[in-house]
């Protein structure tokens, strides 16, 4: 069990990353160094920004079951 925990851990972990470094930057800050704050915002929030949304949030949620079951796990001295 610990071992499929670390796994999906590992796993939601790397698509998290992925899913961060794809949405579009706000503004300022670390996007802007890297060219993201010269495009300019003409059509608002799309459908394929939306549905990166809400798949970045079922991965959050994903990713903080996988680190309670685990940190539960661990408590129970399961291995």
């Amino acid at each position: 069990m610990a071992y499929a925990l670390v796994g999906g851990l590992l796993l939601t972990s790397v698509l998290l990353i992925v899913l961060v470094l794809l949405h579009k930057g706000k503004g300022g800050g670390l996007s802007s160094m890297f060219g993201g704050g010269v495009t300019s915002n003409l059509s608002g929030s799309s459908v394929a920004e939306k549905n990166l949304d809400r798949i970045t949030i079922v991965i959050g949620v994903l990713w903080l079951a996988c680190i309670v079951a685990f940190g539960v796990l661990l408590k129970s001295g399961g291995s």
